[in-house]
């Protein structure tokens, strides 16, 4: 792993996620010994927080469901202020193998942010139709706004190091995809760089993702709005003032 990160906080944010959460932090700590690992229950209604802290995680209990851009802003947060020097989202639905993470943490050596990217080459996860098209169109946008070749900035698999996560703190919008287009483009704009390496997706170990030719669509659309949306807004430097 990076040898240059002493302290490394791994963020589970996890809604209604008690049938996936204890296994993955489980994992977590069979895989990455040495990191320290944070739940944040994003309000759920189900024993997500109980079964977290049984497999032996700190869990940051929300009083209601803020959805993930919340979540992960209380875990930037919380890592800020216990002086970690990176931090790296994995979610709680067993999606995210947590035999990438020091492959992802990787990237920090030579980046700020390190994506871990769903279709660079690596793994047989593959997504269709519109939903598809959204994530090729934001790619190459966000490539031209990064200045340098990204294939999946919806992927919350990302790592972050200080410098990211004092801008996260300041800036990590709630919005739909804000949490990955949004914080990306606000990143970039306040000088932090990025970079991506190939990880291989797990299929969803409980539960149904929401994927269905009406509900791509309505990806596709609202993909391309919430881009227009991050593209529009002034940007922002880490010392929280705009230009």
């Amino acid at each position: 792993m990076n040898d240059s990160l002493d302290r490394v906080l791994v963020i589970v944010p996890a809604w209604n996620e008690q049938a996936n959460v204890g296994n993955t932090v489980r994992e977590i700590r069979e895989r990455s010994a040495g990191l320290d690992i944070v739940v944040v229950d994003d309000g759920s209604t189900d024993d997500t927080a109980r079964v977290a802290r049984d497999a032996g995680a700190t869990v940051i209990p929300l009083p209601i469901n803020l959805g993930v851009g919340g979540a992960m802003r209380a875990g930037f947060t919380y890592a800020q202020r216990h002086g970690y020097d990176a931090a790296i989202q994995v979610d709680a639905d067993g999606q995210h193998d947590p035999a990438e993470i020091r492959h992802v943490l990787d990237g920090l050596e030579h980046a700020d942010i390190s994506i871990g990217a769903r279709f660079a080459d690596k793994g047989a996860y593959e997504v269709r139709g519109p939903r598809r098209w959204a994530m090729l169109f934001l790619a190459g946008v966000m490539t031209n706004v990064a200045g340098t070749r990204l294939t999946d900035v919806t992927s919350g698999f990302r790592a972050a190091n200080h410098k990211a996560i004092e801008q996260y703190v300041r800036y990590y919008p709630a919005e739909y995809l804000g949490d990955t287009v949004d914080s990306l483009v606000a990143a970039v704009h306040a000088g932090l760089t990025v970079t991506q390496v190939p990880v291989a997706m797990r299929p969803r170990a409980h539960g149904n993702p929401s994927q269905n030719p009406m509900g791509a669509t309505v990806y596709l659309l609202r993909s391309v709005f919430a881009l227009g949306l991050a593209l529009m807004r002034p940007r922002k430097t880490t010392r929280g003032t705009t230009t």
